[in-house]
């Protein structure tokens, strides 16, 4: 072939795939803004339609292909006003072939941009010999033939007999036109088509098109002949259920006539005039989904309890008459049992995750992907990729235990002699006993533990999505019958299978992610029987390959199912069931975290909800972090999303004010929102109120606290003296551990009052000398139950504040329990604690020695940073460092002996 001695510059448009134009052929597409601005200034600036080589893309991410069709711009239609999100509307109509010779993957795809590349158009056609001519007609006309005999549209059909004689009627010269317009307009493979646009020469064209055209009449032949052959393999019960709705259908027109009036004018009819209803007839559906159930038992593994229980159920169905209330039971239940994705089943479809466990870079996937969902959780996320390597090693430990026992029993089977049988005409091998078949691999089960809104289920979601697997959540909230977890028994009316089986079935895999949420909110045991010891054998690794649903009645293997459970707190969890679980911590995000998921999460999010685009919308650093001190105080980040959501609709409503405004009326639109307009926007703030509440007061201190969903936070300790005999008096709604810790606290103080200076001997009761007073000792909140090992330190200081007249700084908090002797024990909850004194803006914080190393690991480096951390082992330290050093007056202490009794 030879081309043009001078090529012309074009604009390139690349074609994603799998779209492709030929010459005299036409195409529609969507472009994008950038794509079609710059294809508008194209036009704008020709006098007449411009031209724009548009050449296909052979694979989604490959490079562009070396032949190309020039074509002309037929039409561009913009976007609404405003719509920034829809695309140009582009038509173009192919006119020649052209071939850019510097193609290659640097020239960008559809939704990029345009670049002008050198193009070369081909010299000349040529004219084919006659030989190509008679061929391509004979099969053009075949395949025209073809498609207008098995269309059922008229239109169709005087559409290709017009073309036909066309093709009759067309010159030797004009042939290799006709060829594209023919293959251009006929459907058929991507590749078989790029092939066609690179035949420039006359002749090849045409050789190519008649194989195109011959190609395409086989695969109607085929198709033809398989529809035939399957319509005439109706039984003699599918024709009689066939006639037998035919007179149904005769029937009802039979009685619309009846109901009609003389005059033949009924208005009652008018609702049958219209087109037929899908739920008039469903004959054909019953047999399809008959058909389709028989086919499921047959694909069952045999010799498995499922399929005996499946044929059994399936013989019962067939002598029972449709009309009797057991046969739509026992159909229900064949339904169920043909639905559970069987690991052995033929029907299952076949699971793709052992091929993502092989790849290598499967790690390093499944960190991007921990990383896109979550900010920050860096021990959480260590420990997933500990989970997810886990299962990968297992799995293809597994996998290669499986294959080098197939490899066994093939060696086998190929030593052992052949024999024959004496009544049998050929030779049959002894059979070889059969080997046990592999252990599944044994998912271990996480427990995620931690506060509301901080991403216990979306962990969840994103471990299913680095192993490919299908995720399904259970909500285990409020779930007070044993029954919805292991089903209902088919003796009862209604019964139907577990949330299990449900699950398995939504799944359609053996090996689905299944999420258990909210584990700590299952009802308690009643005469509906206990929901959580349903679940310890669904969570035990030992059992769980046989778990055996009521409704079903078929041991189901749950072993490849992936558990993944959550809930707030481990209180109400049994102890059997927590021990079938592996407790991951979530405490909470520090401010630095939340400002990070704001930006990269909740302020899109928000923005596309209520529909407005980034740059409508900009939050400063001071207003946003305004937002996440004042207006939300929580470990998670649900306030903090509704708080943003809040912004956003504020900033919606002025933006469609201002598109709907006319020019040159109204105030003009801001988008950036300051930390002086929140007020405006969001009202008072609701902690602010707390921080002036917060007041340095004599038997006043502030005790680090966990909340029952898992928060953390501050609780003052209230202490006053009234006149009274010596007594102590709690409230607050206080349970007996933080009873007695107050009572320790107490004793503490009178043991040590001589050392403190606040009696003159140690033999006098600082409650009865120099006056007789009482101590309440309160807790606000009153309504709120509080009890837990972790108080005492709070009192001790509470109540020598109170006695010395000494105060405690309102930046400081503090945690830890006492004992007699003075001694400040570990207690639980460091993180959590320490958290929710940073959101209350405590400074310093006073924590037991043994809880050193848990600020060390637990507490994020840039809390640590801007808080002050002491560590105590007595009580004496606690209170020099509540009360600074030499704040409190004390009396040297005599040497006394302790018994080693």
């Amino acid at each position: 072939m030879s081309f043009t001695a001078s090529s012309s510059t074009l604009p390139v448009l690349a074609l994603s795939h799998p779209l492709i134009l030929l010459p005299t052929g036409r195409i529609a597409l969507p472009v994008s803004k950038a794509v079609g601005e710059a294809l508008l200034s194209l036009v704008r600036e020709s006098d007449e339609q411009p031209l724009v080589a548009a050449v296909p893309q052979t694979a989604p991410e490959a490079s562009l292909y070396q032949w190309g069709t020039a074509a002309r711009i037929i039409r561009l239609i913009r976007p609404a006003t405003g719509n920034v999100k829809h695309h140009y509307l582009l038509s173009l109509n192919g006119i020649t072939r052209v071939r850019v010779p510097d193609s290659g993957p640097d020239l960008p795809v559809i939704n990029s941009g345009i670049v002008y590349r050198q193009v070369e158009y081909p010299s000349s056609d040529g004219t084919p010999t006659s030989e190509s001519v008679v061929k391509f007609k004979a099969s053009a006309l075949k395949l025209l033939e073809q498609l207008a005999r098995d269309t059922t549209q008229q239109a169709k059909r005087d559409s290709y007999n017009k073309v036909a004689a066309m093709v009759e009627e067309v010159s030797p010269t004009r042939a290799a036109w006709m060829a594209d317009v023919m293959v251009s307009s006929i459907s058929g493979e991507y590749a078989d088509k790029l092939e066609f646009l690179s035949a420039v020469d006359a002749d090849d064209r045409l050789r190519r098109a008649t194989s195109f055209f011959i190609k395409q009449s086989s695969i109607s032949e085929v198709s033809k002949r398989i529809t035939q052959s399957i319509d005439e393999s109706l039984s003699k019960q599918q024709k009689e259920f066939f006639l037998r709705q035919q007179l149904a259908a005769i029937q009802r027109e039979l009685i619309n006539l009846q109901r009609s009036s003389p005059s033949g004018n009924s208005m009652s009819d008018d609702s049958h005039s219209g087109p037929p209803s899908e739920l008039d007839d469903d004959g054909q559906a019953e047999v399809e989904e008959m058909a389709e159930v028989k086919a499921k038992i047959e694909a069952m593994a045999k010799d498995t309890e499922e399929r005996k229980m499946a044929v059994r159920e399936w013989k019962r169905l067939k002598r029972i008459p449709q009309g009797s209330v057991e046969h739509g039971v026992i159909r229900n239940y064949i339904e169920w049992l043909v639905s559970i994705p069987w690991p052995n089943s033929v029907a299952t479809r076949p699971s793709n995750s052992l091929e993502v466990l092989r790849d290598r870079h499967f790690l390093k996937n499944a960190r991007e992907q921990l990383d896109a969902d979550h900010f920050g959780l860096e021990k959480i996320k260590r420990r997933l990729i500990e989970y997810l390597a886990v299962v990968r090693l297992k799995a293809l430990q597994a996998d290669h235990e499986t294959r080098q026992l197939e490899e066994a029993n093939k060696n086998e089977l190929a030593l052992v002699p052949r024999v024959s049988h004496p009544e049998a005409s050929t030779v049959a091998p002894v059979p070889v006993p059969h080997k046990a078949a592999r252990k599944n691999v044994k998912g271990p089960i996480l427990l995620f533990v931690g506060p509301p809104g901080t991403g216990k289920t979306s962990l969840g979601q994103s471990i299913a999505q680095a192993l490919d697997r299908p995720f399904q959540r259970i909500s285990l909230g409020g779930v007070r019958d044993e029954a919805e977890i292991r089903g209902h028994r088919r003796t009862y009316v209604a019964s139907g299978p577990g949330l299990i089986v449900q699950a398995l079935r939504k799944a359609g895999r053996a090996d689905p992610v299944i999420l258990l949420d909210e584990m700590d909110k299952v009802g308690q045991s009643n005469f509906h029987g206990d929901p959580a010891a349903a679940l310890l054998e669904v969570l035990d690794p030992e059992q769980n390959h046989a778990f055996n649903d009521h409704y079903i009645n078929v041991p189901i293997d749950l072993s490849q199912v992936l558990f993944i459970c959550t809930s707030n707190t481990l209180e109400t969890i049994s102890a059997p069931l927590l021990d079938r679980c592996e407790i991951v911590q979530l405490s909470g995000y520090t401010y630095t975290e939340k400002m990070h998921i704001a930006r990269k999460f909740l302020l899109p999010k928000q923005l596309q909800a209520n529909g407005l685009a980034s740059e409508h919308l900009t939050l400063t650093d001071p207003a946003l972090l305004h937002v996440a001190t004042h207006y939300t105080r929580e470990a998670g980040v649900r306030s903090l999303e509704r708080a943003i959501g809040a912004i956003a609709r504020f900033k919606a409503v002025e933006w469609a004010e201002h598109l709907d405004s006319e020019a040159g009326v109204g105030k003009e639109y801001k988008d950036v929102v300051e930390e002086d307009e929140l007020e405006r926007i969001l009202g008072v703030p609701r902690w602010d109120a707390e921080e002036r509440e917060r007041e340095e007061r004599r038997g006043v201190v502030y005790g680090l606290v966990v909340t029952g969903m898992g928060e953390g936070g501050t609780l003052p300790v209230e202490t006053i003296a009234v006149p009274g005999t010596g007594k102590l008096k709690l409230t607050g709604s206080l349970g007996e551990v933080i009873k007695e810790s107050g009572e320790l606290a107490l004793s503490w103080v009178k043991t040590n009052a001589y050392s403190l200076c606040i009696t003159n001997s140690r033999s006098q009761d600082p409650l009865l000398v120099p006056n007789s007073i009482d101590i309440h000792l309160h807790l606000p909140s009153g309504a709120v139950k509080k009890d837990g090992p972790s108080a005492g330190v709070a009192m001790t200081c509470a109540l020598v504040s109170l006695l010395t007249g000494a105060c405690v700084s309102t930046n400081i908090a503090m945690t830890g329990e006492i004992t007699l002797r003075g001694r400040v024990g570990a207690v639980g909850g460091i993180k959590e604690k320490v958290l929710g004194a940073h959101r209350a803006n405590i400074t310093k914080v006073i924590l037991p020695w043994a809880n050193r190393k848990d600020v060390d690991h637990d507490v994020p480096l840039e809390v640590r940073s801007v808080m002050e951390f002491a560590f105590v082992r007595t009580v004496e330290e606690a209170l020099e460092a509540a009360f600074g050093a030499g704040a409190l007056g004390w009396r040297p202490k005599s040497t006394l002996l302790e018994s080693r009794l």
